[in-house]
């Protein structure tokens, strides 16, 4: 398998002969509000351009409608009628944007071979996450391919740590940047990532994603690698990859 991270969380798989595309963001630098007063978000340049981005997708997953998942410039640029896979709840909303073909993860299905599985997260804790909404994060499945799980945007919490458990993912994808809402962790920090890392069975690999793209986040790429370096968390371990950056990924 191929795997792309464009910026934050939006990512290009290239999977069982199929190519996905997981929460398209593609507004320019700078062209969203501040979360924070600290800069305008995006805080950096997507590294690619959108047609490039989009050129092979044949499936496109949505996991919640905040802007940094699915912005109005992916809603005006992605085919309408590409397949799209989407949370419980929101596929009126996006049929809305004039999307054709919507179907709602409520469990699990097959797309072409592929096995997608729902899974629960927590957009923070407490009072924070009314104010976040729902999220899902998801499995994805085939033979003779790693076995993925992408937390989406979660804190590591019991269901999280079930699914790593009881599934035993090649591949789990985080959100790592420490983000923040109400001076709440509203997606896992370095200290959750590296609590990752040791739960994940031996030979997993965990890729932190969605950093240094936002101005709500507490914890940079260089900061995660020191803190991990200091657990002892190997770079084969845990790959914190580049925007842009393509990774081959295999089960051995």
């Amino acid at each position: 398998m191929k795997l792309q991270l464009l910026r934050n969380a939006t990512l290009k798989i290239d999977y069982a002969g199929r190519t996905l595309l997981i929460d398209p963001d593609f507004s320019p630098k700078h062209s969203r509000p501040s979360f924070t007063g600290r800069s305008p978000n995006p805080m950096v340049d997507l590294p690619a351009d959108i047609a490039d981005i989009l050129a092979g997708v044949e499936l496109v997953i949505v996991s919640h409608l905040h802007a940094d998942h699915f912005d109005k410039v992916a809603q005006d640029n992605v085919p309408k009628d590409i397949p799209l896979i989407c949370q419980p709840g929101d596929a009126e909303k996006i049929r809305g944007f004039g999307f054709t073909d919507v179907t709602e993860l409520t469990d699990e299905l097959v797309w072409r071979g592929i096995r997608l599985t729902r899974r629960d997260g927590n957009h923070g804790t407490g009072a924070v996450l009314d104010k976040m909404g729902s999220v899902i994060g998801l499995s994805i499945e085939v033979d003779n391919e790693p076995s993925i799980y992408w937390a989406g945007d979660t804190v590591l919490y019991p269901p999280v740590v079930e699914t790593i458990s009881g599934t035993k993912p090649d591949i789990i994808i985080t959100h790592s940047c420490g983000a923040k809402w109400d001076d709440t962790l509203i997606v896992m920090d370095a200290g959750q990532t590296v609590e990752v890392c040791r739960i994940a069975d031996e030979k997993a690999r965990i890729i932190a994603t969605h950093m240094e793209a936002l101005d709500h986040a507490t914890v940079s790429r260089g900061n995660l690698r020191a803190f991990a370096d200091s657990n002892n968390i190997t770079t084969q371990k845990l790959i914190i990859p580049a925007d842009g950056e393509i990774l081959h990924l295999s089960n051995s």
